[in-house]
């Protein structure tokens, strides 16, 4: 049944990932299972092959908590493979109740890790801070774009995958950022295993780096890599902000038209702006669920 709970929980963390703008680390969080997560990759090293001739496979499959690993990487998987059509389809047909969604999913959620933090200090302030101007800046690069090369897909798996295990960084706006994301989009979509696997590869080589140093941060400086995640995620609150006007547009790997450049608008500035409704009333209630969302998996994880 705990494993069945944590499937659950890492089809979560898929549907989080495959958005970009949320990241799977904040449900992962939420969830009350990112120590754990970061835990058990942070087992799986060069030791491993010591302990296999010492005590057998049986050992090794217990130290890095594999059936943990198991399934939470089949629930991640099992959601971007079933849920990448349909958010692809909410993103183009109803983007303003979608991002409202998110937007009050991230916006509890900065509530819900800033709990977790025992101490109060002055200084933290400054990690904050930091934070905040770190995503922030993120979220207004320009775009680049990287040619979907065999080396260029295992980088963009190793940046990717640091960013989505990180809470308020979204890996999939990350590959948006690269110029990458239509690409590992539709390779998803088709299930071109060539593409995903090259991803893939570079994806497990930046895990089992970046873990290592999260998880000293996690052990040594704890509140204050709390502070500074916490920064991360309301530094990201402008780009997954619902009403948007498009001031540029760029052609992605299927020659459709996606928006580049976006300014921030209120409302009312958007009606009268696009000329269209800012389904006010139906953001906010989806905006209300996302906070019921974050909700329901802190009841769920204190059940678990």
């Amino acid at each position: 049944m705990n494993y069945f709970y944590t499937y659950l929980k890492g089809v979560a963390m898929g549907a989080a990932d495959v958005v970009p703008g949320v990241s799977g680390g904040t449900i992962a969080f939420i969830t009350g299972i990112y120590d754990t997560l970061l835990g058990s990759i942070q087992k799986i090293n060069p030791s491993l092959l010591g302990l296999w001739k010492r005590e057998g496979f049986k050992a090794v499959l217990l130290h890095i908590n594999a059936g943990f690993l198991v399934a939470l990487f089949g629930g991640i998987l099992t959601s971007i493979l079933t849920l990448a059509k349909l958010i692809s389809w909410l993103l183009v047909t109803h983007p303003i109740p979608l991002w409202s969604f998110f937007f009050g999913l991230i916006l509890i959620s900065v509530v819900h890790i800033l709990k977790q933090v025992e101490g109060r200090k002055l200084s933290y302030l400054i990690f904050l801070a930091l934070g905040v101007a770190l995503a922030y800046s993120i979220t207004v690069l320009q775009p680049l774009n990287m040619q979907a090369t065999p080396i260029n897909l295992i980088i963009a798996g190793g940046i990717a995958i640091c960013a989505m295990i990180l809470p308020g960084i979204s890996g999939s706006f990350i590959l948006l950022l690269l110029g990458i994301y239509p690409t590992i989009l539709a390779a998803v979509k088709s299930l071109d295993l060539g593409i995903i696997s090259l991803f893939a590869i570079g994806a497990v080589c930046g895990l089992l780096t970046f873990s290592h140093l999260l998880a000293w941060l996690l052990k040594r400086h704890r509140d204050a890599t709390l502070i500074f995640l916490t920064g991360l995620m309301v530094g990201t609150l402008p780009k997954i902000w619902p009403w948007k006007e498009t001031v540029s547009w760029m052609m992605n790997s299927h020659g459709e038209k996606v928006p580049l450049l976006q300014h921030n608008l209120l409302p009312t500035t958007f009606e009268h702006t696009m000329g269209q409704p800012s389904q006010l009333l139906l953001s906010i209630v989806c905006m209300l669920g996302g906070i019921l969302v974050v909700w329901l998996l802190e009841k769920f994880a204190q059940h678990d």
